[in-house]
């Protein structure tokens, strides 16, 4: 049986919004390659008190505010890691290296281009992704749509979900509305196999199948087995529920804060929380490891 080790990884930011990346050091297993620093969780220490202990050992610093980000489980050929990922927001000292490693600040959507160790690919989607997941209601018009799109997060990405359409009708509506939504800095994901330059495609769990190539491959999931099956699948991120009683899924028992953090923490990618929440429960969703909120009427007037 291969031995499981749990390992506590911070994600630094500095005030660019770069994050701060390793390279490990000859003499050390897949020496050259990159890796967001930390270390071994111990026996008797939470993963936050680990993550302090190893930046304050690895790098000199002390970690003033951080938050889970990810937790990501790898199987190597000899073990397998589990990956608590914190996002460290905000740190004292100067970063001193006790082991000569180099470092790197590097922009998010830039870590693709580095030689970073195998088990950090969904961390960079967790870093690369924002933390709202807007879905347009269901009977939404253009007009109204256009109208409010000032008022979403900005950098949040935005699903049109408008089922009533047909395809011709949707791809048109959809070529203007996102240059309206990229104006007001939105991502947009479709969930038709249309080429309208979008930037990301979205799955319901019953159209799970190999996903369209470019931009965001994002899954709607309601349990681990279509989570693994979203995994194998190559989908880059899922969004993941009910958490709470909503009139959407009448009959459905919700699976609780708890519940989505156990499947979230197996899913090996970022994972949104949706049913009966939005921008307010952002806290509650990071503290058990979602990537953030996905919703409907939280997000419109």
């Amino acid at each position: 049986m291969k031995p499981v080790i749990p390992v506590a990884a911070g994600c630094l930011i500095n005030e660019r919004d770069q994050v701060l990346i390793a390279q490990r050091p000859v003499g050390k297993i897949a020496a050259g390659k990159w890796e967001f620093p930390g270390g071994k969780i111990e026996a008797g220490e939470t993963p936050r008190h680990a993550l302090d202990r190893e930046l304050r050992e690895e790098l000199g610093i002390d970690v003033r505010v951080a938050r889970p980000l990810i937790r990501v489980r790898h199987e190597y050929s000899d073990r397998i890691v589990i990956l608590d990922t914190w996002l460290v927001t905000r740190f004292d000292g100067a970063l001193h290296p006790h082991d000569n490693q180099a470092f790197a600040w590097v922009a998010p959507d830039e870590l693709t281009h580095w030689d970073l160790l195998a088990a950090d690919g969904p961390i960079v989607n967790a870093l690369r992704l924002p933390s709202d997941y807007v879905f347009t209601p269901p009977d939404a018009t253009e007009a109204r749509i256009v109208a409010q799109l000032d008022r979403l997060p900005r950098g949040a990405l935005l699903r049109l979900r408008l089922p009533a359409l047909d395809d011709v009708a949707y791809a048109t509506l959809a070529k203007r509305v996102i240059r309206s939504a990229r104006d007001a800095g939105l991502k947009v994901i479709v969930d038709r196999r249309v080429d309208v330059g979008a930037d990301g495609w979205h799955a319901t769990s019953r159209e799970l199948g190999s996903p369209m190539a470019d931009g965001w491959r994002i899954a709607s999931c309601h349990d681990a087995e279509e989570l693994a099956r979203a995994r194998s699948l190559g989908f880059d991120a899922a969004v993941l529920g009910p958490v709470k009683a909503t009139p959407t899924h009448p009959g459905i028992e919700p699976m609780g804060w708890k519940k989505l953090e156990t499947l979230a923490s197996e899913a090996g990618l970022p994972v949104y929380a949706i049913g009966g929440i939005g921008p307010r429960d952002r806290e509650d969703a990071f503290a058990h490891y979602a990537q953030g909120v996905a919703g409907i009427s939280a997000y419109w007037r």
